[in-house]
């Protein structure tokens, strides 16, 4: 097949968009990363080695007809079991190996471009990718594998005109966790993954001070247990939300939550689609804080170093709300309302760090791609704002309501149609499901 599929982004949805892709014949690939290191992407490329996977081994298979095949390789380099939770550095490692060994298989279909993709055109029976360089590459189609884009900050952060050494924005700009004085006091805004991550790094770098994170809710991540797998559900909950509810609940009650939770796993997506926009946003308003800390959960370890540093004093978690920032000469005087107090607050801190998640409303996003991609009209917003608006298909839906036959977009920026596609298990079916559906055309 002489098909031409450029992709645009080459974190792990990009990556193994371009290994299924070889795999099913497709002739031409092109691979667009902007950091020239296809295969590591932010939640791997970022990290340090001492951050795992928040999935033991056995989960996180880049393959879905070989759900065994990362348990088997981590196990053959000695580096653990498929019970283990490996460090996302090695996962970097071996996804880059997965790339690297289709690109042998198939000599000289792959072409990896290093540059930033800044416009796609579809209005011809092709794409044409613009780069920033000045360049274009002209393909039969394109798939958008960008990823998550960075947090947005809090308004009132952003309006207070803090040095950009005492307020980071985004946690994984270089220096986020550099300079600091071994006591100095940190805020975190955030109590999720992110939050995590950054707090671990701290840790690591050395530091002893203080640090408060604070949310809406204060909720962090659970942690996985050891147990048997849960009992998948194998059909698609009916009925009304109440009663879905109270069947997670007595089975939670019987098996414990995380059966309960994770036994949702393989319907998820179709339970999603089949609800109404209204239940979907009902759903973003009230339970996605409580559905994020219970289905994405930590390694026990990692719990344990958490619950150590709030043991010793070092890591407070709090459920509340900034409400204003001024800089000082020595640091940044917060004033913050904890959840249900009349009152305020006021704390000295270092540094700010904003921990909140990647931004998903398209209205927002800083990506220049997307921004133009937006105001052009080829990918609209989907209903819930959260993410790019695609069909059952995973192609993207222009701004006429139409979907594109030259256009995917997979991953993250898909969340708004799957909800459950963020994590490998979901991505890794996803991207197979797109190479399948480009090398038939």
């Amino acid at each position: 097949m002489n098909r031409h599929v450029a992709i645009i982004g080459g974190g792990f949805s990009g990556a193994m968009q371009a290994v299924q892709l070889l795999r099913r014949g497709v002739g031409r690939v092109t691979l667009i990363e902007r950091a020239g290191a296809p295969g590591r992407g932010l939640a791997y490329g970022a990290a340090h080695p001492t951050h795992l996977l928040n999935v033991r081994a056995g989960g996180m298979s880049a393959y879905p007809d070989d759900p065994g095949h990362f348990a088997r390789w981590l196990e053959a380099r000695g580096d653990g079991d498929a019970a283990a939770f490996a460090p996302r550095l090695v996962y970097a490692e071996y996804v880059r190996e997965q790339l690297r060994e289709a690109m042998a298989a198939a000599p000289g279909r792959l072409d990896l471009v290093e540059d930033d993709a800044t416009g796609v055109d579809t209005a011809s029976r092709g794409v044409a990718v613009t780069l920033a360089n000045g360049a274009g590459i002209e393909a039969d189609a394109a798939v958008l594998a960008i990823g998550n884009s960075p947090p947005k900050p809090p308004r009132m952060l952003a309006e207070a005109d803090l040095p950009a050494e005492r307020f980071f924005a985004d946690p994984w700009l270089p220096g986020a966790a550099d300079g600091l004085a071994r006591d100095d006091s940190v805020l975190v805004i955030g109590t999720g993954l992110t939050m995590v991550d950054l707090v671990l790094l701290l840790e690591q770098r050395g530091f002893e001070g203080p640090i408060l994170a604070v949310s809406r809710r204060g909720l962090l991540p659970r942690a996985h247990a050891a147990g048997p797998p849960p009992q998948p559900r194998s059909a698609v909950p009916t009925g009304a939300a109440s009663r879905l509810l109270r069947e997670v609940r007595e089975q939670g009650e019987a098996n414990g939550w995380r059966q309960a939770v994770d036994a949702l796993r393989p319907v998820t997506q179709r339970l999603w689609q089949s609800t109404t926009p209204d239940a979907r946003g009902r759903f973003l308003r009230h339970l996605r804080p409580w559905w994020d800390v219970h289905r994405h959960r930590i390694a026990p370890e990692i719990h344990a170093r958490l619950q150590a540093m709030a043991d010793k004093g070092q890591l407070r978690v709090a459920a509340g709300k900034l409400v204003g920032a001024e800089s000082r000469r020595d640091g940044v005087e917060v004033e913050w309302r904890p959840r249900g107090a009349n009152g305020t607050d006021r704390i000295n801190v270092a540094r700010i760090i904003n921990c909140t998640g990647p931004e998903a409303d398209l209205r927002g996003t800083a990506d220049p791609l997307l921004r133009t991609l937006l105001e052009r009209g080829t990918i609209r917003p989907d209903p819930l704002g959260i993410g790019v608006d695609v069909d059952g298909e995973s192609r993207v839906i222009a701004a006429d309501g139409r979907p594109r036959d030259n256009l995917f977009a997979v991953g993250p920026i898909t969340r708004g149609s799957f909800w459950e596609i963020v994590a490998v298990p979901d991505i890794r079916s996803q991207v197979a499901g797109v190479a399948a559906r480009l090398a038939e055309d």
